[in-house]
């Protein structure tokens, strides 16, 4: 079901901070812009890999879902993976079916690709948060 992975998240209390830290440490060469998703509470920039991405995410307001993570992880870490599949309601389906909690409303919404995504609840995933994102059209990024 699960397709390729298309990034691993990791919350920061600083994008800009983590920026230089994939630049100058890992030589991360293609980085791109900060922008904001205001109605998921968060401020994204993706590193791009040869074979994939880190989203490094940031709170957007006090009413930020990163709030609680940065508590526990004041430096950050690794918040999620996110996998493709060909279509989100399938696989949010299929998951209900297998028993897996999704979070939210269980209604996809649009993620920082543009595409529908879903998250699937860590204590049903080994304890991972897991995002599925509906695998983007050609030329949609």
């Amino acid at each position: 079901m699960i397709g390729k992975l298309n990034h691993v998240g990791v919350a920061t209390p600083s994008i800009e901070d983590s920026v230089r830290l994939y630049r100058d440490v890992l030589g991360a060469t293609s980085i791109g812009e900060k922008f904001a998703l205001p109605e998921q509470g968060v401020w994204v920039c993706f590193v791009n890999l040869p074979n994939s991405q880190i989203e490094l995410i940031e709170p957007y307001g006090d009413a930020s879902p990163l709030k609680g993570f940065l508590e526990k992880n004041p430096k950050g870490g690794q918040h999620h993976v996110c996998f493709e599949v060909a279509d989100i309601l399938v696989a949010r389906d299929d998951m209900r079916a297998k028993g897996a909690a999704i979070l939210g409303t269980g209604e996809p919404r649009i993620g920082a690709h543009g595409v529908p995504v879903i998250f699937v609840h860590p204590k049903d995933m080994g304890g991972v948060l897991v995002e599925l994102m509906e695998t983007p059209k050609e030329g949609h990024h």
